[in-house]
């Protein structure tokens, strides 16, 4: 069986939306004038590219395509006359899914040829309220979030190597110096080429059960109880807390069952939770409240978003930042379950958001006051 391809074209010009092969103007235009070098005139073409075409495609179809003879006209063969049958009746049955198809196009192609309209490619680690954001931001801001949700480290890795402009990712409030956040963003993040703009605070918690039927109140009821437990992936932001919780905690990953289950996102988790494939996720409170589950409040964390220094003027960053700074925003933000405006769209330096950076300006010899 021969697939089909389809392309399309950019013009100025207003056209029929068609989805034609040119092969099907070769095969008319010999049919109607009975000869190829006459078909090769009435499109434009010579002689020689028209023959060479007709050969290419009948090597390619496996069929001949014309036959003729010597002072006879020339005339399509019983696959050529299928093929052209087989053109008519399609282009006859799909022309409305195709001018619907042409129409969605030209929508979707209409953003960039809009002054006013402004795409930011996001990469970012699973948050509710970005998705929310992204529905928001297409009302009269004509702001496009094109958003890939993806581990907090991957989304990093993806603004360093030029393959978003931003990059979303989060980490409990106020992280100390010398911890596992540390040890994980610092790499990635570098004072004066990166600036941090403001988004949320969100709460993470046990997503459990309705009702809650093992009474888990936190990560040493869960090791206690042998719940069995849903993790996230190495790489994703909530991976990165989990780990720091066990640490301030005492705990190792062996004293939780489960830990080596992972689900991609805190819907996915809470879904497994509430078809009884697990007891108890770490995740968000509206992931939870959506599956009906109840949530129990652990840590409060910031969600951050991330970009380059220079890429500060750029008209889509500049059209988010008013989005985030808006009073309906902020105010559709605060009706989200376990999320509350910080900072909206304002610009922070790494040194005020995370504090690693001022520890490592101190004298070698002078040790810091707390930890």
């Amino acid at each position: 069986m021969h697939r089909l391809q389809f392309h399309y074209t950019l013009s100025r010009d207003s056209s029929p939306a068609l989805v034609r092969n040119p092969l099907m103007d070769l095969l008319q235009a010999v049919a109607t004038q009975g000869s190829i070098s006459a078909g090769a005139r009435a499109l434009g073409l010579s002689y020689r590219h028209v023959w060479g075409e007709l050969k290419r495609w009948e090597n390619e179809l496996g069929n001949e395509l014309v036959v003729w003879e010597k002072g006879q006209s020339a005339r399509l063969t019983e696959f050529g006359a299928k093929l052209m049958w087989a053109e008519r009746q399609a282009q006859a049955r799909l022309a409305p899914q195709i001018e619907a198809l042409r129409g969605d196009l030209e929508r979707a192609f209409a953003v960039a040829f809009d002054a006013n309209a402004h795409v930011v490619t996001l990469y970012a680690s699973h948050d509710d309220a970005l998705t929310a954001l992204r529905e928001h931001a297409l009302g009269p801001s004509q702001l496009h979030l094109d958003i890939r949700f993806c581990g907090s480290v991957d989304a990093i890795r993806g603004l360093n190597e030029g393959r978003c402009v931003m990059a979303g990712f989060h980490t409990l409030q106020h992280p100390a110096p010398g911890s596992l956040a540390e040890r994980v963003y610092k790499p990635l993040l570098q004072p004066g080429l990166h600036k941090i703009i403001g988004f949320a605070e969100r709460t993470q918690g046990l997503m459990v059960a309705a009702g809650n039927p093992l009474q888990l109140q936190s990560l040493q009821d869960v090791q206690q109880r042998k719940a069995r437990f849903i993790n996230r992936a190495l790489g994703t932001g909530t991976r990165v807390v989990f780990d720091e919780l066990l640490i301030q905690q005492g705990l190792v990953p062996t004293d939780i069952q489960g830990f080596e289950r992972t689900e991609p996102s805190h819907t996915a988790a809470a879904l497994a939770i509430a078809s009884g494939a697990a007891d108890v996720a770490l995740g968000i409170e509206v992931a939870a409240r959506a599956q009906g589950l109840d949530f129990v409040p652990l840590v409060q964390e910031n969600y951050h978003l991330v970009c380059l220094k220079s890429a500060l003027d750029d008209p889509a960053i500049v059209a988010l930042r008013s989005v985030l700074q808006s009073a309906q925003w902020q105010q559709q933000l605060a009706a989200i379950a376990g999320y509350a405006p910080s900072q909206c769209g304002e610009v922070l330096s790494l040194r005020a958001v995370l504090p690693w950076w001022s520890f490592s300006r101190r004298k070698a010899h002078t040790a810091p006051s707390s930890v």
